[in-house]
């Protein structure tokens, strides 16, 4: 099993520390200690898919920069722009790319760079002998193996062709909060299960949600519905 790690969001975590005392500042100060606790993150990961797996290779991809969606619009990510960030992050990311020789690019996000490695390595080793490891729900617009290495989840999921379709377009009606994408407020999960349930190919989801484009839109609903598409698609090629 070829194993694709997104290790940004480990990297991220990696960074905070369990606070002993109520006025403790809530980050590492050692970087050190930081790259000690992602690399710990990253052993456990491995270790608990080789109970299942034959694990052959292992690829980390971290700290890729200048993402173009923020090209598209200004609002992508921009309820980000408040957040305090850890004060190693930085230094953790580069430290990471040096020790694990980690993949990455420029113009794209790190999972527009597991989503490129993922398709290539179907073609490569076969579909059921890559994985991608990774808390991001964006990874589910494709017919992948997909472990999520979350505490609370630790779990292998199958998605199908049939599902990954289903998971992009009801993605694409509801949103991505964490993203600050949002083109319909107010229509959640249980709506966009209603609206796709007799949809079943790829044409049938996009004429269905280009309805609901049109809907809301009107003269601009191909403008909005290709912004809409672009900002939610991870890149394969």
């Amino acid at each position: 099993m070829r194993l694709l790690i997104d290790a940004d969001s480990m990297i991220f975590a990696s960074c905070y520390k369990i606070k002993e005392h109520e006025d403790d500042i809530p980050y590492h100060t050692d970087i050190d200690e930081a790259f000690d606790k992602f690399h710990e993150q990253v052993i456990k990961v491995v270790n608990d898919l080789e109970q299942q797996y034959d694990v052959s290779e292992v690829l980390l991809f971290n700290g890729s920069k200048g993402n173009f969606r923020k090209l598209i619009t200004s609002k992508y990510k921009a309820n980000r722009k408040k957040q305090n960030l850890p004060p190693l992050l930085g230094e953790l990311q580069e430290l990471v790319k040096s020790e694990f020789d980690s993949i990455y690019s420029y113009g794209v996000e790190t999972d527009d760079v597991v989503a490129r490695y993922w398709k290539a390595s179907c073609e490569d080793v076969g579909r059921d002998n890559v994985m991608i490891v990774s808390i991001d729900k964006d990874y589910r617009q494709f017919p992948c193996l997909l472990y999520n290495y979350h505490p609370k989840h630790r779990e292998v999921i199958d998605i199908s062709p049939e599902a990954a379709l289903y998971n992009f377009y009801k993605q694409m009606i509801v949103g991505d909060a964490a993203d600050n994408v949002n083109y319909f407020k107010g229509k959640g999960v249980v709506f966009a299960q209603r609206y796709l349930n007799d949809c079943h190919t790829e044409y049938q989801y996009r004429r269905r949600v280009f309805e609901l484009f049109k809907k809301e839109y009107k003269s601009k609903a191909r403008e909005k519905y290709i912004e809409c598409y672009s900002l939610l698609k991870l890149r394969t090629e």
